[in-house]
């Protein structure tokens, strides 16, 4: 493994950063900067809950990988299951759909995730996958794909299930995946309010139980409610250039659970900032072995640079980065893979992490040059 070396001189107070804390009504929580990736607080947040309603945001995401594959698209109608009253009971949030009824996918999602209906998940789940077993197997494959470890689904709407759960850090990065990469489908979870013109019925205003939308400067992301794991929601609010993402739950109430969530956004925006080291091509660059090219440019998750989060006024006196990969580098390398870590250190405190992805795809290099190159590593390594 190398490790290089990178020096920059910033102006700020010294403190040590100070996380985000969570009362005595939060059984389990999370905090993250969005920008930076950072934890900044953290709460029994690998402990599994039961993800109630939250499972909602999963269910989403399989219906917007079909639109984005255009296999479907908002305009399209499926048919509410025959049986779809024996599935739902009396206390199930519904968006009150007939059975047989045709629906549009963009009113189905507007009441899956507005209403946050058992309904409307039911249907967009059969209506998608053929039946909602398959597209659980849906839902459990993406899980897997983005690094949600300790998740199982077992239903598109949450329903209670001994088998079905998650952890809030696992939401966090569900939260993460969907704001990053559903840009043109996002708008549906800051939606305030849905009327339904149902089929056979007057038309019924029903309202998002996300209290915190009226904060127009939160758009997201959906509350739960379960007995086991009491109130939780997954919540996120954005100013200018910063956002940062809530995941809690065990609140007793929902006001408690807004309360809660407004005090961790207030000690957010006021304790912390973001600072920005800019990519430096000499030093954000790795050698390659027997490969197409001798070197590789490698970049973090954000264009600008790296982003790490501070206290306010925070002096940060002597950071450095450690670039850390392995060499000789295994071939091919396909652009987009991760391929180095950055480190961030305050002195000798590790203050940040980012992950380094490969700017472009190296191939072997032929046969007498990669006879050379391991004769100079060999020399020179």
């Amino acid at each position: 493994m190398r490790i290089f070396f990178l020096f920059f001189f910033l102006f700020f107070t010294e403190t040590t950063l100070g996380n985000i804390s969570f009362s005595s009504n939060v059984t389990n929580g999370i905090a993250i900067d969005y920008v930076s990736n950072t934890v900044i607080g953290e709460k029994n947040s690998d402990k599994k809950i039961s993800p109630a309603s939250m499972s909602k945001i999963m269910t989403a995401i399989i219906v917007f990988d079909q639109l984005k594959l255009k296999k479907m698209t908002i305009n399209d109608h499926l048919e509410v299951p025959k049986n779809i009253r024996s599935r739902i009971t009396k206390d199930d949030t519904k968006m009150f759909i007939l059975p047989g009824d045709k629906i549009s996918v963009d009113d189905l999602l507007k009441g899956l995730i507005v209403l946050s209906g058992i309904d409307a998940a039911i249907t967009l789940a059969e209506g998608l996958a053929g039946s909602e077993q398959q597209f659980v197997d849906l839902m459990n494959k993406k899980a897997a794909e983005i690094g949600m470890n300790n998740t199982l689904f077992k239903n598109s709407s949450g329903v209670f299930d001994f088998e079905h759960f998650t952890t809030v850090k696992d939401i966090s990065i569900l939260s993460s995946y969907l704001i990053k990469n559903y840009g043109e489908f996002y708008g549906y979870f800051k939606e305030k309010k849905f009327l339904w013109v149902r089929t056979g019925g007057k038309p019924i205003q029903q309202y998002n139980r996300n209290v915190l939308l009226t904060d127009d400067n939160v758009d997201g992301i959906k509350t739960g409610n379960l007995k086991d794991s009491k109130y939780s929601i997954a919540a996120t609010k954005k100013i200018n250039n910063r956002r940062v993402i809530v995941v809690i739950s065990g609140l007793p109430t929902m006001t408690s659970r807004a309360d809660e969530v407004r005090r961790i956004f207030l000690q957010y925006f006021n304790r912390t900032e973001l600072a920005l080291i800019p990519y430096d091509n000499d030093l954000f660059r790795i050698d390659i072995w027997n490969g197409s090219v001798s070197s590789l440019n490698v970049r973090g998750s954000n264009k600008e640079g790296i982003y790490f989060i501070k206290n306010k006024g925070q002096k940060i006196l002597k950071p450095r980065i450690e670039i850390e990969y392995e060499t000789p580098t295994k071939i091919p390398i396909v652009k987009g893979e991760h391929i180095a870590n950055a480190k961030v250190f305050n002195g000798r405190e590790l203050i940040h992490i980012e992950r380094l992805y490969a700017e472009k795809n190296v191939t072997e290099k032929n046969i007498f040059l990669k006879g050379w190159q391991n004769i100079k590593y060999s020399i020179w390594n």
